[in-house]
């Protein structure tokens, strides 16, 4: 938020589309999640574990007192990007939502998409559906972290 001249302007946080068209009806880098930022991060977090060891670790999440390495953090974020598109226990895949096709349907429930971006807040796939080359980066995630 920023007060200028007795008016409030802010930009809020949006977990997948704007809630506004002011700037073209998508809330771009406000709060979905983009694949090649974090798999940057990932790979960032990675290297200067490399540089600082076990004995520098951070509070994961941000807040909490859970010490985790760098290393550590960036398995969590592995992790969490994976499970986008894995089967959770009740057997749906957040990538898809409320799509029933997609969850239910034998010849599409393993039919596995790319989103652009997904939801911060439900892993629900947005924008295109089509992304192979960024989000494909989750491959490499798996290969990493030896997820089924």
């Amino acid at each position: 938020m920023l007060d200028i001249d007795g008016m409030r302007h802010r930009v809020d946080y949006e977990p997948a589309e704007s809630s506004s068209a002011l700037f073209g009806g998508t809330s771009n880098w406000r709060g979905p999640v983009w694949f090649p930022v974090n798999y940057l991060l990932i790979e960032s977090l990675q290297k200067f574990h490399y540089f600082f060891g076990n004995s520098f670790t951070v509070a994961c999440p941000t807040g909490s007192d859970r010490e985790m390495s760098l290393w550590q953090v960036a398995a969590e974020l592995s992790r969490r990007l994976i499970r986008i598109f894995l089967r959770a226990s009740d057997g749906q895949r957040p990538v898809y939502g409320a799509a029933e096709k997609f969850q239910q349907d034998p010849h599409w429930c393993d039919l596995i998409l790319f989103y652009e971006y997904f939801n911060g807040d439900t892993g629900v796939g947005v924008g295109a559906s089509h992304q192979t080359g960024w989000t494909g980066l989750v491959a490499k995630l798996l290969q990493q972290s030896g997820e089924p």
